[in-house]
């Protein structure tokens, strides 16, 4: 099998399994917590950049990817969290007037991914200071 058709099914295989974490997480926080406000969406998208600036510590930069990488990080955290649920979410609370929430959405996300891959990245025992990413 060519490396090309590998990386292809490395990335699909961890695709297919994110997405269905992504789905079982979303469902049970939306159980939990109900849908006035999108935490399993914030959940996903927090725990996934935990886990990509760990492993980003951890198996170093992308910049020639190994099928452990393609894997876990283009294929598995690529299926697991979400931009697309993110941003319907967030429209939904705006056109649904509520532009508080929304705007809470959009600046959770955003901090809570930042300090989630910054805090992932720093638990891999990498450093910042002078970080090569």
């Amino acid at each position: 099998m060519s490396d090309g058709l590998t990386s292809v099914l490395l990335v699909a295989l961890g695709g297919a399994l994110g997405g269905m974490g992504r789905f079982a997480v979303s469902n049970l926080l939306a159980r939990y917590l109900g849908k006035a406000f999108p935490w399993g969406t914030l959940a996903v998208n927090a725990s996934g950049a935990f886990l990509a600036g760990w492993l980003l510590g951890s198996l170093g930069s992308a910049n020639a990817p190994s099928p452990l990488w393609l894997f876990t990080v283009a294929g598995l955290l690529g299926g697991y969290t979400t931009v697309s649920s993110f941003s319907l979410q967030t429209i939904e609370l705006w056109q649904g007037g509520q532009q508080l929430r929304a705007s809470v959405n959009v600046g959770a996300t955003l901090l809570f991914g930042l300090a989630m891959v910054t805090f992932g990245w720093l638990l891999s025992g990498a450093s910042l200071s002078g970080a090569n990413l």
